[in-house]
């Protein structure tokens, strides 16, 4: 049974008052900044306390970075590693009305100046990542952007990754693979969707894997849709099952979901995107137990086509 530090902590959730989900419970009329600062402050802190050593955050995620950059200093301690990304920028103001939350820009400009920020992480900052890389925006393909990356990688001791997002992210991922820099693979880090409804990159998991490199798991709950909800009656069965394994272990469909993704594929990390200390025990609870191989197959076989996933997640709200 994989160990605790198979748990990494995506701090989003902490950095900024809404994220793209089904909202699980009632949110706070009132929204006190230093409050919420100070709440992923005690999170960070409780994630550490309980093993947990790798962070993943970005400039998009609203106070996080800067979050972490405060936190790691009172830490001091090497074990500790951090990953954050480029490429979109938090607009929303922390302001709960906002319509825009988000802008994405992968450009060398972008780079560049968020990079002035993020290398504040240093030395935690073990890995540096393009956020949300897609084929649309050509950022796989400039070589400008390429060659700065690989000069960051070079001199900072870096692991240069990615993130993956969309239907398509099985073709990234292969383009990614490929890509070279004076000859070295630059990428050795991918940050995947995977969970129990999109299970589309198992197979290229397996073979970044097999290649020493790194992958991250994200979305394992699915953005919330693997809670029962009656919105969803396509996932009628498997919220039975998932119901069922829940019972049968001791612990909620959360710990299901994130163990699924350990057991059925070979992953350094699947992160949890906790923002609440209950959430978080809830999800630490995915090291109390394994799942057999029935029990795999079972799960596997709720996978839905990419495009209907994508689909169905571009519909859900900002909460």
């Amino acid at each position: 049974m994989k160990k605790i530090q198979s748990l990494g902590l995506g701090t989003a959730a902490i950095g900024r008052p809404h994220y793209i989900n089904i909202r699980q419970q009632k949110g706070q009329d009132e929204f006190a900044l230093s409050e919420f600062r100070n709440q992923g402050h005690d999170l960070l802190s409780k994630a550490y306390a309980a093993g947990i050593r790798y962070f993943d955050t970005a400039p998009g995620y609203g106070m996080a970075e800067q979050l972490l950059i405060d936190w790691v200093k009172e830490k001091q301690d090497p074990t500790i590693e951090l990953a954050t990304k480029w490429g979109y920028t938090y607009v929303a103001n922390f302001d709960k009305n906002a319509t825009v939350h988000e802008m994405k820009e992968h450009s060398i400009n972008k780079l560049n100046e968020q990079w002035k920020q993020s290398q504040k992480l240093l030395p935690y900052l073990t890995t540096y990542q393009i956020h949300s890389a897609t084929l649309e925006t050509g950022v796989l393909e400039n070589q400008e952007i390429l060659h700065q990356l690989a000069g960051l990688k070079n001199e900072h001791h870096l692991k240069i990754g990615l993130s993956t997002t969309g239907a398509n992210q099985v073709g990234v991922l292969k383009k990614a693979l490929d890509i070279e820099v004076d000859g070295v693979q630059l990428f050795e880090v991918f940050q995947i969707t995977y969970n129990v409804f999109d299970q589309s990159a198992a197979s290229v998991i397996r073979s970044i894997t097999s290649e020493n490199k790194r992958v991250v798991i994200k979305e394992a709950l699915a953005n919330g849709r693997v809670f029962p909800n009656p919105k969803y009656s396509n996932y009628s069965e498997a919220y039975l099952q998932l119901s069922k394994l829940a019972e049968k272990y001791s612990v909620g469909i959360d710990a299901i979901a994130l163990r699924f993704c350990v057991d059925s594929v070979p992953v350094f990390k699947v992160l949890s995107g906790a923002s609440l200390d209950q959430h978080l025990d809830g999800n630490l609870k995915m090291n109390s137990f394994s799942l057999d191989d029935q029990e795999l197959q079972l799960l596997k076989s709720f996978k839905v086509e990419p495009i209907k996933y994508w689909n169905e997640r571009k519909l859900l709200n900002w909460h």
